[in-house]
């Protein structure tokens, strides 16, 4: 548990006296991440966006699972006779269909199905051999096309695209929680420098109003000249001015951090008014340039993204350069019908007499044995050669993914590089901010050891008012430039986890908790 300091605390106080009723939020750098993975609006604007890329995905391999098609069919007719021969005035046929079919669409871009197509034929026109009438026939049909279509990535083109989006839009969303953690921690520490910053200030004041009431003290008892109080009095006024403005840019780093976090007003209450835990501390890092640069060439979401983008413009430049190709697809089929029924028995065995004497009975399993035992096998194997007159649309669409190809690798470049320059700018950041802490540091230093050797003489009469106000607005420069450094250095750790892409590993955020 982090230790809290008492400066911190009193400030904590000081909030609740200052703003009445007003609720104090006291939190630390690390809550104030987690609350803003969780209610940061434009993350969650954005976590839509991978799961409506997961979706797309498994549309896309939706083309490479069976279908089962089942068809069913009634059909009758009734006709007037217009021939004696047909036995009947009015002719009635009936026809019943049914059909089953899988299909498969396989991955070099071809296409299988197995199929049974049976019927029952009835009718009452006279001379029928066989009536009602039963056929089943078993069909197996393949084509694969050898040119234009052809290839394991053509054929899949559609899902190796949705996975690339896929995972483009999970880097997406990297950035805006990387983005997220960079602006919070930015928020928190210039949160953090205004309210010391007015603490400096309020300090300088309080040393001001204090050498005043010295001042007419003095003047009172006749040791010091009246113009002494006025320059006294115009230092105490421009100092409390600076505390408005002080004042001023806490509640505009307040309305900052809220807007990260997302905070809300409930029943017409005012915000609640932040108060940082976190002190800004200086630990002097050692950064190597290339190691950071090799870490950002391996995680930098951007780099990333792209490269996938590059693979998505790969194939389809593939694709296009395929589909420049003449078409030629090999077709086979195999068949093997069957035919059942009851089979009509004249007379002598003559049809033409008209008397029926008896039926064999058949029936549609019958029909369907047969094709399963194939005691007909048909088979039909073909090629078949497609080539346009004019392919100008293809040659464009050609065209098109060869520059957004080259587009691509040269978005690629620009990323780097200036993946590169953000890394470079961040590691020196914190090389220059690590040595303006320490300058600053020392500066304030020896800013305190002048106005306390100042003070000292002016106790015993060796120097004016005007030189105390002077070394006491030194001194307040110099911890108010201490203090920007410290911040700055602080902002320089954050920038460079942000430009080398471990801003979320270094504080153990994983994306699918926060989806």
């Amino acid at each position: 548990m982090k230790k809290i300091s008492l400066m911190f605390l009193l400030f904590a106080l000081f909030a609740q006296l200052s703003f009445g009723a007003e609720e104090v939020l006291t939190i630390s750098l690390d809550d104030c991440i987690i609350k803003a993975m969780q209610n940061n609006l434009n993350i969650a604007v954005e976590v839509y966006n991978p799961e409506i890329a997961d979706v797309s995905l498994l549309k896309s391999k939706e083309q490479f699972i069976p279908t089962f098609d089942l068809t069913l069919g009634n059909r009758r007719n009734e006709n007037p006779s217009y021939w004696f021969i047909q036995g009947a005035e009015t002719v009635i046929s009936k026809y019943r269909n049914y059909s089953l079919s899988v299909n498969q669409k396989i991955p070099y871009g071809g296409n299988f199905s197995i199929s049974l197509d049976s019927y029952k034929s009835d009718t009452n026109e006279a001379f029928q051999l066989i009536n009602p009438r039963f056929g089943s026939t078993l069909r197996f049909d393949f084509s694969q096309p050898l040119l234009k279509d052809f290839g394991f990535e053509v054929s899949r083109r559609e899902i190796f695209i949705a996975r690339n989006n896929l995972d483009i839009s999970q880097n997406q969303f990297k950035t805006v929680l990387m983005d997220t953690v960079y602006l919070v921690q930015e928020g928190y520490w210039n949160l953090v420098y205004a309210i010391e910053d007015f603490k400096v200030k309020q300090q300088s004041l309080q040393l001001a109003r204090d050498l005043l009431k010295k001042n007419k003290k003095e003047v009172e008892v006749g040791k010091i000249a009246p113009i002494e109080i006025l320059n006294a009095e115009a230092v105490v006024a421009s100092r409390e001015a600076d505390i408005l403005q002080a004042e001023t840019l806490i509640r505009k780093m307040e309305d900052n951090l809220k807007n990260l976090l997302n905070l809300s007003i409930e029943g017409g209450a005012e915000l609640e008014k932040i108060v940082p835990l976190d002190e800004p501390r200086f630990e002097k890092v050692a950064v190597s340039f290339e190691a950071a640069l090799q870490q950002a060439v391996q995680n930098r979401p951007d780099i990333k993204i792209n490269a996938t983008t590059i693979k998505t413009n790969e194939l389809k430049f593939k694709v296009a350069k395929n589909q420049m190709l003449p078409g030629l697809s090999l077709d086979f089929s195999y068949w093997s019908p069957g035919i059942s029924g009851d089979r009509v028995i004249y007379l002598n065995d003559n049809p033409f007499s008209g008397v029926i004497v008896g039926k064999d009975k058949g029936s549609a399993g019958d029909s369907i044995k047969d094709a399963f035992n194939q005691l007909y096998k048909n088979w039909t194997v073909g090629l078949t050669l497609s080539v346009p007159l004019s392919n100008f649309t293809t040659r464009a669409d050609f065209v098109k993914a060869r520059m957004q190809l080259e587009q691509s690798l040269v978005a690629q470049e620009n990323v780097k590089k200036l993946a590169v320059l953000e890394v470079k700018d961040a590691v020196r950041d914190i090389n220059t901010n690590s040595k303006r802490v320490e300058a600053y540091r020392v500066a304030r230093e020896l800013a305190a050891k002048r106005l306390e050797a100042e003070e000292k003489k002016l106790n015993v009469g060796l120097t004016t008012n005007y030189f105390v106000l002077q070394y006491q607005e030194e001194m307040a420069t110099a911890r108010s430039s201490e203090l920007k450094a410290l911040i700055d250095y602080n902002l320089a750790l954050a920038k460079l986890e942000k430009a080398v892409g471990t801003s979320l590993d270094t504080r153990n955020i994983k994306i699918t908790d926060i989806q």
